[in-house]
């Protein structure tokens, strides 16, 4: 392709609203267009980069049994109503109403899908009927659309995406085992070939729920999410369920009993802890959360953080942080001075493992002004449960090698689900058995957005000039630039090598502009093509073009009539 002739409008200046290394570049060298708000166009060159990552994953999909189909992007929300994530999805789904809906003055009954769940559903359980029927793999690469309050980072979080998503419908959860290994495999696979390297860890379902996830992560300062990894051993997990080898806690003992402390005006930690001469870790931080109209109150050292992320897998319901008057309510305190000792037995107890057995605490007294000190779980108060409950920090051990852990930002790229028969039970998606027993079908999910894949190759492979493609996902092979362009013995010699290169099959761009040879040579390092072909006055003298490795910048110079060998050498090599 000749690039006088395409749609390539790189920029010199960073824009000012981008921040990330990868919306900055995508936006500089003329890949995406903004449209509004978290919605982008893909020019030419961005989408060539995104079919080669849709081929990528077209591959490894079918290559473990996957079938594609595709699903419409506007859903009756009646279906979304069958599973309840109507509701729970809440301002992020789009809702509409068709015209209809509008003369009728009826609310809205159509919705833009966020994901297709529901709609696998309702195509399983119109053909899906016996476990010879089982199992199935189905896939589709299709726009998604979610009304992101904050759409940012470019491709990173946006509201109109392309996303291929898989399922996997299963006759039980072996099945379901088996599938989900087989996704493990195939997105390793594409993570590597698209040139990235990519870390897996646990992770919360969320909102897609069912019986366990993880993430495929590729680390970057410009990752939304935190990790939390062992070097030593490879342990690896999303902060939101990450766990740590900490010691319990025990403060001094020489209390037989509890002695109740005034403490005027003292609500925080750091206000107590200093105010009692104790450290923090001493006290018990108590946080009543309100699940369902009942109460709950959550128990962390005076150090720690609720995670609620666990907190809500725990509880497996809704949950929000009691109000002022819901405190006064159930503990008959005001905020920053409740405690487990003496409440209502309305009130469930859940504590952090850190607290099992821990002694010689101090708490909120469940009275405006006041503390509790020499308090012991167990003889003073019983949670119902002991869970993990609080945010693992950088420094504290890993719990299989005692090595210490470290935080890391990190980007997610995948992200598999099993999901059991969360959707299929709501649905009524069934398969009668070998002994004409009906039970519901076993499912899985998984999906990598196309877009963040292309960012995060772009994040994880690029310099200060611009891109760095891998080739795998590269938009050309190669790229041609010719300086002098109007000197007719360089025109021709770098249109034979023009020629000779798409005969054998390389895709080429070709800047033949005639602009000045720095304008080609920030514009070729800008958009990154893995390998550059120069053709000047000297290759005409010697008859050997200028080659440079864009990732390296090394620069060899091949003779025209070895070139084309020597190009297959130098892309197998990358």
């Amino acid at each position: 392709m000749k690039l006088s002739h395409s749609l390539l409008p790189t920029l010199k200046q960073i824009p000012r609203d981008a921040v990330i290394p990868s919306h900055q570049l995508m936006l500089r060298a003329g890949m995406i267009r903004p449209l509004a708000a978290g919605i982008y166009s893909d020019l030419p060159f961005g989408w060539r980069v995104a079919k080669k990552v849709m081929t990528i994953l077209r591959e490894e999909m079918d290559r473990i049994g996957g079938q594609e189909l595709y699903m419409p992007c506007l859903n009756p929300i009646s279906i979304w109503e069958e599973t309840g994530r109507a509701g729970d999805f809440g301002s992020d789904l789009f809702r509409l109403m068709d015209r209809k809906n509008r003369s009728a003055g009826e609310g809205e009954r159509y919705c833009l899908a966020p994901t297709h769940e529901e709609v696998i559903c309702d195509i399983a359980r119109g053909y899906v009927k016996s476990y010879r029927d089982l199992p199935q793999i189905w896939y589709q690469i299709q726009v998604k659309l979610r009304d992101e309050p904050r759409p940012r980072s470019g491709l990173m979080r946006s509201r109109h995406f392309i996303m291929k998503d898989s399922y996997t419908l299963d006759r039980d959860e072996e099945g379901q085992d088996h599938g989900y290994q087989l996704h493990y495999q195939a997105y390793s696979r594409i993570f590597e070939r698209s040139g990235l390297e990519t870390f897996v860890v646990g992770a919360s379902s969320g909102l897609m729920g069912g019986s366990g996830s993880q993430e495929f992560m590729v680390e970057s300062e410009s990752g939304e999410d935190t990790t939390v990894r062992c070097d030593r051993c490879g342990y690896s997990a999303n902060l939101e369920v990450a766990t740590s080898n900490i010691e319990s806690i025990a403060g001094p003992n020489d209390q037989e009993t509890v002695i109740e402390v005034a403490t005027p005006n003292q609500r925080t930690i750091e206000e107590v802890s200093s105010f009692l001469s104790i450290e923090p870790r001493i006290l018990i931080k108590s946080l009543l959360y309100i699940v369902e109209d009942r109460p709950v109150l959550a128990l962390v050292s005076g150090e720690d953080e609720v995670n609620e992320s666990k907190l809500g897998a725990v509880l497996g319901a809704p949950f929000r942080p009691a109000e002022p008057h819901e405190a006064m309510q159930y503990m008959r305190a005001n905020l920053g001075f409740l405690g487990p000792v003496g409440v209502d037995k309305s009130v469930k107890i859940i504590a952090d493992l850190r607290l099992r057995n821990s002694t010689g605490l101090a708490t909120g007294a469940n009275k405006d002004g006041y503390h509790m000190t020499g308090v012991n779980a167990g003889r003073d108060f019983q949670p119902s449960e002991f869970r993990d409950l609080r945010t693992v920090k950088a420094g504290e051990t890993c719990f299989n090698c005692h090595a210490k852990l470290r935080l890391a930002r990190a980007i997610e790229v995948g992200h598999i689900f099993k999901l059991g028969t969360k959707y299929s039970q709501a649905m009524g998606a069934v398969f009668l058995d070998e002994n004409g027993v009906e039970k519901p079908i076993v499912m899985g999910s998984y999906g990598i957005g196309v877009g963040r894949l292309v960012a995060t190759v772009i994040e994880f492979s690029h310099d200060e000039q611009g891109i760095i493609w891998p080739p795998s996902v590269s938009p050309f092979d190669l790229m041609l630039i010719t300086l002098n362009p109007t000197e007719s013995d360089i025109y021709r010699l770098s249109q034979s090598v023009y020629d000779d290169l798409r005969k054998d099959g390389f895709d080429v761009l070709w800047d033949e502009r005639d602009v000045r040879p720095g304008v080609k040579f920030n514009d070729a390092d800008l958009i990154g093509i893995p390998i550059q072909i120069i053709v000047g006055d000297r290759a005409v003298a010697t008859g050997a073009v200028e080659v440079k490795i864009r990732k390296t910048n090394q620069r060899h110079y091949v003779p025209k009539e070895e070139l084309v060998p020597k190009m297959a050498e130098l892309l197998e090599s990358l």
